[in-house]
């Protein structure tokens, strides 16, 4: 009897042990799932704060940049038929002043423009106080959805598509050629593009039609690095 009473008392031992052991290792878990998401919500809060401290610097930039470029071109837009909005685009929309229809050689008015505005410009967004923040200066050719009464609208796009970027590629190349921007030649290169956009961004009146005229344009735009950076942020969060 004695002898049963052993084996049921070692028994009830074993039990214990295991049960200590099994309930050990449920804290065990549990510990390691709070360490992990500790870690995760810090991370989600230091991304959460890379990505607030590159949207201040990014304002501040861009303000600084608007302030400087729109105090430098405030008297000259009207009178190149050009406006310059809180997001850096510098926007040429008078068309008979750029090209003639259909081609894309510059007018000799818009040479004179091009003369006068770029050297001011570059002067501003290579100076020290923005050259390492530019990532890039697009030169935008915009057209409108029309090309002529015989084309289908697919046909249309891409006729505009090839002018739009034989435009741009004009205008860079004249800006490139100019003497006061050959100091600055192998930036230009690495951060001037001439992108042709086609109808892709028409201009619309209220209704909601196409605004002809005003999608005809040629576009200046500044992009800085702080873009790229909230970007990359972004993607490695998701």
């Amino acid at each position: 009897m004695a002898k049963k009473n052993r084996t049921l008392e070692n028994a009830a031992h074993y039990v214990e042990d295991q049960w200590i052991s099994l309930s050990d290792l449920m804290t065990g878990l549990m510990m390691i799932f709070m360490l992990i998401a500790i870690s995760y919500m810090m991370k989600v809060e230091s991304d959460q704060a890379k990505i607030r401290e590159v949207a201040v610097l990014y304002n501040d930039l861009r303000n600084r940049l608007y302030e400087d470029l729109n105090k430098e071109f405030e008297k000259d837009l009207q009178n190149w038929g050009a406006e310059f909005d809180a997001n850096l685009a510098l926007r040429f929309k008078e068309p008979e002043v750029l090209f003639a229809t259909g081609r894309d050689e510059l007018n000799p008015r818009f040479k004179e423009i091009l003369k006068n505005f770029f050297p001011r410009y570059l002067k501003i967004i290579t100076s020290d106080k923005y050259k390492s923040s530019i990532q890039e200066i697009r030169i935008e050719g915009h057209t409108s959805s029309i090309w002529n009464g015989l084309t289908s609208s697919e046909e249309a796009y891409f006729q505009n598509m090839t002018l739009s970027q034989a435009r741009t590629r004009s205008t860079l190349q004249f800006a490139l050629g100019l003497n006061e921007a050959r100091s600055d030649s192998d930036w230009i290169k690495q951060h001037v593009t001439a992108n042709g956009l086609s109808s892709s961004k028409p201009i619309l009146n209220s209704d909601g039609s196409e605004n002809i005229k005003k999608s005809q344009r040629v576009e200046f735009r500044i992009i800085t690095d702080s873009e790229a950076k909230m970007r990359k942020i972004t993607e490695s969060i998701e």
